[in-house]
């Protein structure tokens, strides 16, 4: 089974956020270039250890969710809204002090 795009998307992105070159991320998990590439690239099935591993090393972490809280998930994630003036809007839900 191929790794889901949004998947490969989100660990592309989140090394470059990192600044860090595929050779260098491949450093600090053990894999070569060219194997990040791939991965980044949709091309080949990485091992779930790879996966992790890769994530973990750009400060993210894979879980597993039940299906029916993926909505509540993204409209967590999603990134904050501005109105026309450029004003921060609230986003659609926020931890209080109380909710940790």
């Amino acid at each position: 089974m191929r790794v889901p795009p949004p998947l490969i998307t989100e660990l592309a992105i989140g090394r470059r956020e990192a600044k860090l070159s595929q050779r260098a991320l491949g450093r600090k998990v053990g894999l070569a270039q060219s194997h990040v590439s791939k991965i980044e690239r949709g091309t080949v099935d990485p091992q779930l250890s790879n996966l992790l591993e890769i994530a973990r090393a750009l400060g993210l972490e894979l879980m597993l969710v039940p299906k029916r809280l993926v909505p509540a998930i993204r409209a967590l994630t999603r990134p904050v809204a501005r109105n026309e003036e450029g004003v921060q809007q609230l986003p659609t839900y926020r931890l209080d002090e109380t909710d940790e």
